[in-house]
């Protein structure tokens, strides 16, 4: 069956017809023959929530940057809800990742002279939708994360766990069938972190392929699957 034009696909659709991811003898090396993976093969299904967890170095945030389609393998197959990443025009990545992939990121990356609700928003600005379709869906995506009563609070009035809610819901705000959090803990005290991650697990809990890598073994074993990484394989 072949994939759909991504155009074709509304944002937030699941079609179902395909593992959201399927890596299949995925090799990335780099010049000096480094590698950074190895022959991994690897498959998710809509709706699983899943940790890739391995210490620094084992290749986990290379695997993140080819599922996120950031980047391209050296051998081997990436495919995202069907399509083959190796296939698609720059431009045809960029329509995937901003209708099928949310990111979350240790650093919050947050504009600090916007609010909540306009940083969330300005993750809208390449969808096509009004200023107030978008600041109706930032809204939305706010109160998803328990942040209704902080919209109109600048980054510097929140809390580290609260300025990651914000990043979770600009990430969430175009309802993405998959949502990839690299270390979304890593730069929270332990109490803001327990809360990040119960924000993952009610959105799991809604429909949303959930992936988080991490180094934390605590955290990946609070998940319903775990991928194990080490030097650039899965053991």
């Amino acid at each position: 069956m072949t994939a759909p034009e991504i155009d074709a696909v509304p944002a937030g659709e699941v079609t179902a017809d395909y593992p959201v991811i399927e890596l299949t003898g995925v090799t990335k090396a780099y010049q000096g023959g480094v590698h950074a993976l190895r022959s991994v093969d690897l498959t998710v299904e809509y709706g699983e929530m899943l940790a890739i967890v391995g210490p620094s170095g084992s290749g986990k945030s290379t695997m993140l940057n080819l599922i996120g389609t950031l980047d391209r393998p050296t051998e081997g197959t990436v495919r995202i809800d069907g399509y083959d990443v190796a296939a698609l025009s720059d431009r045809q990545l960029s329509a995937l990742r901003s209708r099928r992939i949310g990111f979350v990121f240790q650093q919050f990356h947050l504009a600090p002279g916007r609010d909540a609700l306009g940083n969330v928003a300005d993750g809208l600005l390449y969808t096509g939708l009004s200023r107030r379709e978008r600041e109706q869906r930032a809204e939305a995506a706010l109160d998803r994360v328990g942040l209704r009563d902080r919209v109109t609070h600048r980054p510097h009035q929140l809390s580290g766990g609260q300025k990651q809610r914000v990043a979770i819901a600009r990430a969430v705000a175009g309802q993405p069938p998959l949502l990839l959090a690299d270390e979304p803990t890593g730069n929270l005290d332990s109490a803001s972190g327990v809360g990040v991650m119960e924000v993952l697990h009610d959105l799991h809990t809604a429909g949303t392929t959930v992936l988080v890598i991490t180094h934390d073994r605590e955290i990946a074993d609070s998940l319903p699957r775990q991928v194990p990484m080490l030097d650039g394989q899965v053991v």
